[in-house]
């Protein structure tokens, strides 16, 4: 293409562009959506996703530059964006048994889920970004030709590109994904580069494109497979995977991502769990016998706590702040979710923190995504916030899950609780979790032992067990704040310490 270059021909560059950036950042966010069931959603993750789609993108433009030097030609770019379009069609097809492998494999050798969610990306989708990021340098090519006014048709194009990027971050995000779930967005994506790519290439190309439109009706099926039990549902929320799985024994628990820790556990017949849910039950004894009148769950999740709570303590009103929707009402469905006095708001936790009016008895903490935590419910600020929100002589209850024997994190967070409290005491409830208590007034295991008898009669044991296990925080560890809070790196290097052991 030159000078002379007719309209139409422009105007299907114009369309490749805007079309291959949509697709480029649509492709990114729906790659990181389908690691999350294997390797979860944490910034980890995501920087794995963006940094493999950067460089691809970078080897792209470098690759697209050189070859459309060498052939200057419309059907040739628009055959390499037809290839891409087939590629990505298949990735999501391919991720279910290549991510199931990779997640044995990378256990193997326990390297985590940093290699692991990096090997990921990198095979599933580095080859078809590449073919994307050569489209751009190759339009623009042959959009300027021999022309004087090239700066204005690269700044045109680029803008074009730009405004495709915004589109397909967008549509993913908050239309694609929720609406049709992360196989029919690579599939949309797919669908629109080989309209666009056919119209350069001829009528025989049709067949592609005809082809990935009945890929749409296909059905997506099970998103993941090895359950321990039978799979209830499965899907992905606007937020994040989500499952729920009957076990043998008939309990439930739902399941979030990658799956390595269990968010919520309904058993038939009992508000009790014997697990770690169990003790925010009983920790408020610490500070008097009086049943909280007042709870605030950060966390609910599918609403374990809040369940046993409405039956245990009838009289006490609970907020219950859960960012996901959807896993309340899978509470309400399969967990036997029901309290009255329950409060529920679709909301991120420390923003609505932000926004109450306090007055809690208790506020317990259950935002984390495992293995990760959102840095900015692990600082000084935000326990500063709870502690703003309490009533006298209120409590906070931190649930901490961390590797079998790890305790770093442990160390970080109580360290931060006691810059903002004056006493921080530990329940180590599980192997794997700890639970952090804090707060301004009187509260120990002594008046927690003194208060069993006003226990509920089904809660005396745990109340027993706590009594005689609660001690002071673990001494050590750093005060993290908003501004430094380097959560995934200390989570990490827990996570390899433990696998070296």
């Amino acid at each position: 293409m030159s000078a002379t270059s007719t309209r139409p021909e422009r105007a299907l560059l114009g369309a490749l562009v805007f079309v291959v950036g949509a697709s480029s950042l649509g492709v990114e966010i729906a790659a990181a959506r389908l690691l999350a069931p294997y390797f979860g959603a944490s910034t980890v993750v995501w920087a794995n996703t963006i940094g493999v789609v950067l460089v691809a993108l970078s080897v792209g433009y470098w690759f697209g530059g050189r070859y459309a030097d060498r052939h200057p030609h419309l059907r040739g770019l628009c055959l390499m964006v037809l290839g891409a379009a087939v590629l990505i069609a298949l990735v999501p097809f391919a991720a279910r048994p290549f991510l199931g492998f990779s997640v044995d494999a990378f256990d193997t050798v326990s390297v985590g889920g940093f290699a692991g969610s990096l090997f990921g990306v990198l095979v599933l989708v580095a080859v078809p970004v590449t073919l994307l990021g050569a489209a751009a340098p190759w339009a623009v090519r042959l959009a300027v030709g021999e022309m004087a006014s090239s700066g204005e048709v690269v700044g045109r194009l680029y803008a074009i590109s730009t405004a495709g990027s915004l589109l397909g971050t967008m549509l993913s995000a908050l239309l694609l994904i929720p609406l049709l779930g992360t196989q029919r967005t690579f599939l949309v994506f797919s669908l629109a580069l080989a309209l666009v790519a056919m119209v350069g290439v001829g009528a025989r190309a049709f067949l592609v494109p005809a082809c990935l439109f009945a890929g749409l009706a296909l059905p997506v099926g099970t998103i993941k497979g090895d359950a321990d039990g039978r799979v209830l549902y499965e899907a992905e929320t606007a937020h994040q995977y989500a499952r729920v799985i009957e076990r043998g024994d008939g309990a439930r628990v739902l399941e979030l991502n990658e799956g390595q820790a269990v968010h919520s556990l309904y058993r038939p017949g009992s508000y009790l769990t014997d697990d770690y849910w169990d003790g925010h039950l009983v920790l408020y004894a610490a500070a008097g016998p009086q049943p909280p009148g007042r709870v605030a769950i950060l966390g609910n999740a599918g609403g374990t706590v809040a369940r046993s709570l409405g039956h245990f303590f009838p009289a006490t009103e609970v907020d219950a702040v859960e960012i996901d929707p959807e896993l309340t009402e899978l509470g309400r469905r399969y967990l036997d979710l029901h309290n009255p006095r329950m409060r529920v708001f679709a909301e991120d936790a420390r923003p609505w923190l932000e926004r109450s009016d306090g007055g809690y008895d208790e506020i317990m903490v259950d935002a984390y995504r495992q293995p990760y935590i959102p840095f900015y419910l692990a600082t000084r600020e935000f326990f500063e916030l709870t502690r703003d929100r309490l009533a006298p002589g209120g409590l906070v209850i931190v649930n901490v899950g961390h590797p079998e024997g790890a305790r770093e994190l442990e160390r970080v967070l109580g360290r931060t609780m006691a810059a903002a409290f004056p006493r921080v005491l530990r329940y180590p409830i599980e192997d794997t979790n700890t639970l952090l208590v804090a707060g301004e007034g009187m509260f120990s295991a002594a008046r927690l032992r003194a208060s069993i008898g006003a226990l509920p009669a089904a809660l005396r044991s745990e109340g027993v067990r706590a009594a005689a296990a609660l001690e002071p925080r673990l001494p050590g560890g750093e005060v993290y704040t908003d501004d430094h809070a380097p959560v995934e790196w200390l989570v990490d290097s827990s996570l390899l310490e433990y696998a070296n052991e």
